[in-house]
């Protein structure tokens, strides 16, 4: 658990307050590896304007890349025309029709 001592002013009053940081509030952030400013311009951007507290551990910085596969490997199929989804609702109509049709035939011997 990282802890450590900050500069703060209470009640007026310069004071040395020592923090622990609650597990709960932990996030991650992707920034890009060629963000202007780096890690602290996104934090200063993205973040302190909703939480004024915001901080991270240096340490704990990971660099890596993301691979969209999907985006890479998809290949999008083309849309059926309404006329042909119109055909294949008309053709499944038709054989429901038939389906009904043999279905009370056979009730009726």
């Amino acid at each position: 658990m990282i802890r450590d001592l900050f500069e703060a002013t209470t009640e007026g009053k310069p004071r040395v307050v020592e923090y622990e940081p609650d597990g709960d509030l932990h996030h991650t952030e992707l920034v890009p590896l060629l963000e202007a400013g780096g890690i602290e311009a996104c934090i200063g951007r993205e973040l302190q304007p909703y939480a004024p507290d915001t901080w991270y551990d240096p340490a704990s910085v990971k660099v890596g890349c993301e691979i969209s596969f999907t985006r890479y490997l998809y290949n999008r199929q083309r849309l059926r025309s309404l006329v042909e989804i119109r055909a294949e609702i008309l053709a499944l109509e038709k054989e429901a029709e038939d389906l009904l049709a043999q279905i009370t035939r056979h009730d009726q011997r």
